[in-house]
Parts: C-alpha cells; sequence; structure tokens
C-alpha cells in the first residue's frame, strides 16, 4: 500500500487542491469555480472538505445561500494565492511565456480618478495587452485585497497599511470653484470669511465614507497651509462626483481637483485662486510580492511610467 503521504500526494495532488480552494475562494463558489474549471460543484466540494481534513481547520463557512472564509481561511488563501501566483509566473519565465501578459485583472477605484483619468487611458492598455480581462470595480471605499480578491487598487491619501506596496500617481491640485450663475446671484466671495458666512453662500461638502465625517477644504494663504471644514444645510456621501454636479447645476461652491472642473470649461469657474496650491495624493496600491503576476506588473508599469 502506498504510504498516506507519498511524494505525488504531497505535491502533485496537495498542489491541485489548493489551486481549486483558491479558486472557490475568490469566486466564493463551488459552482461558480467548478464551471470556471470544468469540473463538477461536488468535486471541487469534495477536494476542499479533502483539503480542511488535512489541515485540521474550518476553511470555508458553507450555508445553503453564502460561503464565506474564516479567519484561518483568509490567511491560508492569502499566502496560497501569492504562492501559486510564483509558481505560475516561474512557469512562464523558464517557458518563454512571461511576457505575454493574459489573465483576469481586477482593479478597485475610486469614482472621480475612474471617470476623469483612468478610464480614459483603458483603451490603450487593452491595445497594448489584448489578452488580459479587465474587472473594474468603480467605488468609494477601502477594500480588503485577501477577501475580496483584487490585484490593485487605486486610493486618494497616503494608506496606513504597511502590508501594501503604494505608488504614487500624482499630486492633483485642488481649487475652489463655482458655476457662472451662483457667482452671478451671489457674488464673488473675497475672502475665508465672506466664504463661510451661510447667509452669503452655499457650500457643498462631502462625507468621507471611511469615517463619516466632512472632508475638509485645504487653501494656503503666504505659504502657510490652512483648512477648514465647510458647513452647509446639504451634505452628500458616498459618491465625491455628486457635490460637483450640484456645483455645475449652481447650487453652490465645491473644493475639486483641477481636472475636474477643466473637463467642464465654462461651467465651473475658480474662486479665490490666490488661496489654492495644495494638492491632493492619488496612490495605485497593490500587495507585497516580488514576483508579482505579469498582468499586474504591465499595469503598474503602464500607469506609473
Amino acid at each position: 500500500m502506498r504510504p498516506a503521504h507519498a511524494p505525488e500526494d504531497s505535491l502533485q495532488t496537495q498542489l491541485g487542491t489548493i489551486a481549486l480552494f483558491c479558486k472557490a475562494a475568490e469566486l466564493k463558489s463551488f459552482t461558480a469555480a467548478a464551471r470556471v474549471l470544468g469540473l463538477t460543484p461536488a468535486a471541487v466540494s469534495r477536494a476542499v472538505g479533502r483539503l480542511e481534513a488535512r489541515l485540521g481547520v474550518k476553511l470555508l463557512r458553507r450555508t445553503t445561500r453564502s460561503m464565506q472564509l474564516t479567519d484561518d481561511g483568509q490567511l491560508y488563501f492569502a499566502q496560497c494565492r501569492v504562492a501559486l501566483g510564483q509558481i505560475d509566473d516561474v512557469e512562464k519565465t523558464i517557458t518563454g511565456q512571461h511576457t505575454q501578459a493574459r489573465g483576469l485583472l481586477r482593479i478597485s477605484l475610486p469614482s472621480t480618478y475612474a471617470h476623469y483619468r483612468l478610464l480614459p487611458r483603458l483603451p490603450a492598455f487593452r491595445a497594448r495587452y489584448p489578452e488580459v480581462e479587465l474587472e473594474l470595480h468603480i467605488a468609494n471605499r477601502n477594500i480588503d485585497f485577501v477577501e475580496e480578491g483584487y490585484d490593485v487598487a487605486i486610493r486618494q491619501g497616503q494608506p496606513p497599511d504597511s502590508r501594501l506596496v503604494a505608488r504614487l500617481l500624482e499630486e492633483a491640485r485642488i481649487g475652489l470653484y463655482a458655476s457662472p450663475g451662483y457667482l452671478q446671484r451671489h457674488g464673488v466671495p473675497p475672502d475665508l470669511e465672506a466664504l463661510q458666512d451661510p447667509a452669503r453662500h452655499s457650500l457643498l461638502p462631502f462625507l468621507m465614507p471611511s469615517t463619516g465625517r466632512i472632508l475638509p477644504w485645504l487653501f494656503q494663504r503666504d505659504g502657510q497651509p490652512l483648512e477648514i471644514v465647510p458647513r452647509s444645510t446639504v451634505q452628500t456621501s458616498e459618491d465625491p462626483l455628486g457635490v460637483v454636479t450640484l456645483a455645475r447645476a449652481g447650487m453652490g461652491l465645491v473644493q475639486t481637483v483641477q481636472w475636474i472642473a477643466d473637463a467642464h470649461p465654462g461651467e465651473l469657474v475658480e474662486v479665490l485662486p490666490e488661496l489654492a496650491g495644495r494638492t491632493r495624493s492619488f496612490h495605485l496600491l497593490y500587495p507585497h510580492n516580488r514576483n508579482l503576476a505579469t498582468r499586474v506588473r504591465v499595469l503598474v508599469d503602464f500607469l506609473c511610467s
């Protein structure tokens, strides 16, 4: 009788079982994983069951309607996903296929950067790498790379998570803007004090999804940074493009990045430009991994070059 842990079991069979588990965890479904891999859902379920039995831990919580990773499952998925990606890249390198980027690339990004910066550039990326499949998740919230299975994300500001590589995409100049119609009705505010008088002007603040607090407006005077917290009877959350649309419609003043205002010539006029000059940074984020998948590396190079 062959030993329980024969070499072929500990390598070929175990790697195949791990790959099945990772696909099921990524898609959150045995049925979806089976469809992709050309197997039956029962075969995928049995393979994951054998893996859990060998490890002695539960990796997945399964009900009739959902499937979620346990804490042990999240850790195991994160490490195995990296290891399988490294194996795949090594095989492509030694077989001469490494230069051809292919496969699914999952990107999470905020609506502002999506509509005004990244999406206009993606046709050129697809023309260069036609075998890369793109899945774009446009939302203004932080993500969990491991649990949600994203390859890269674009976020405003410097991320606090040291497990992520953060590549600066740009420092975007911000300014204060209003529509010509609004300024004709209310006048141009001569200073910050007039700006904060609710009897004279309407401000359009944005509530940050991560904290529920109002995003401060940033200015500088005589080279010194200063900020105010705009107060208003109108508040917008989730999508920062909402306050821009309200400003374009003449409802009030908004602070936003210059490239959004520049995309709407004649609809937004800069106010108090002598107090402008501050910036908000945008970073490209991805997990630490010395052997990035080719599809991820080509996107990083494309966006950061």
